[in-house]
């Protein structure tokens, strides 16, 4: 563990000081399952907590107030399970990750059960899985998996039942964004990123649910 990459996704993201015991619970599993299942590029392991954790949780810090996410092509957690640890002891918060591939289902499940997270992982594809969750998820977010266009179509019929997409993107976000249609009367906005720069967070809402900047 770099000292020095905790101490500045601590100052990125103040909250993640409530979940620190459960998240070096997650990183040393991460450092255990990556090199046989490549959970993460091994490139990232050594800024594990700025590059993924403080990636994660500037999500609950954008939108607290949102108890029940699902997370699409979960892969090691990114950004579900960080989510999932912040919503642990609240009333009835879950968040549902939708992973593909069993080994990754696996691990999830495993951070589950050794941190207490509310998580519920559903091994499967996004397009099977995702229809069934419309109208019990506030929130839906992804990283590093798809055109934002696409999680848009994946995500429409849990957007028109007044969930918010909320979906972290790279340097490209900017042609994603001038691409991508919304379902009607709904909006994208976009937040800057915290940890990449050059990266944003698109928000894809009701026009009748602004979010504060």
């Amino acid at each position: 563990m770099s000292s020095a990459d905790r101490a500045e996704a601590l100052r990125l993201c103040p909250a993640l000081r409530d979940i620190q015991p459960q998240l070096e619970i997650y990183e040393r599993m991460l450092r255990e399952w990556n090199p046989r299942i490549n959970l993460v590029s091994a490139s990232t392991l050594n800024a594990v907590w700025t590059r993924h954790f403080a990636d994660s949780a500037q999500l609950h810090e954008l939108l607290p107030h949102i108890s029940r996410w699902v997370d699409l092509g979960s892969g090691a957690g990114f950004p579900g399970m960080v989510l999932a640890l912040h919503l642990k002891g609240r009333p009835g918060a879950s968040v549902t990750l939708i992973e593909s591939d069993q080994r990754k289902a696996a691990f999830l499940r495993a951070v589950s059960r050794e941190t207490g997270a509310p998580a519920k992982v559903i091994c499967g594809r996004i397009e099977s899985e995702l229809p069934k969750l419309a109208g019990e998820s506030e929130g839906v977010s992804a990283r590093a998996l798809a055109p934002l266009q696409q999680l848009l179509d994946w995500s429409a019929e849990l957007l028109l039942k007044n969930a918010t997409g909320a979906f972290l993107k790279g340097e490209n976000w900017r042609d994603e964004l001038t691409g991508a249609k919304a379902p009607v009367n709904f909006s994208l906005v976009e937040k800057a990123s915290r940890t990449h720069p050059s990266g944003r967070i698109v928000l894809a809402m009701r026009r009748d649910r602004p979010v504060s900047p």
